[in-house]
């Protein structure tokens, strides 16, 4: 799933969206949304970017809706989901929780 990056959080492709429509109505696009090297991501969503965001130490998830990102783990990050079930992931991630308990 593709997330933007934006004041320091994640969000999936349509609140991303969303962000920047509302941002752009505001008169706050900069000058080349194109160029992400020109504008700071605390101004303007930065993205999308694919894989969830990419490589984290735990699952993804929309900073405003929520919706897990489907983005891959660190070997830290599998250990976490090894030790927090949550259905999502689990199916996600290939977790097979009767080999876990083990």
């Amino acid at each position: 799933m593709k997330a933007y990056i934006y004041q320091a959080d994640i969000y999936c492709e349509d609140c991303g969206q969303a962000i920047k429509t509302e941002l752009d109505k505001a008169g706050k696009t900069p000058a080349d949304p194109d160029d992400e090297y020109t504008f700071d991501s605390d101004e303007y969503p930065k993205g999308p970017y694919s894989d969830g965001g990419g490589e984290a130490d735990s699952p993804q998830h929309c900073a405003d809706c929520h919706t897990f990102l489907e983005n891959p783990l660190t070997s830290d990050g599998r250990e976490y989901v090894r030790e927090n079930s949550r259905p999502e992931w689990d199916s996600f991630y290939e977790i097979d929780r009767a080999k876990v308990s083990e």
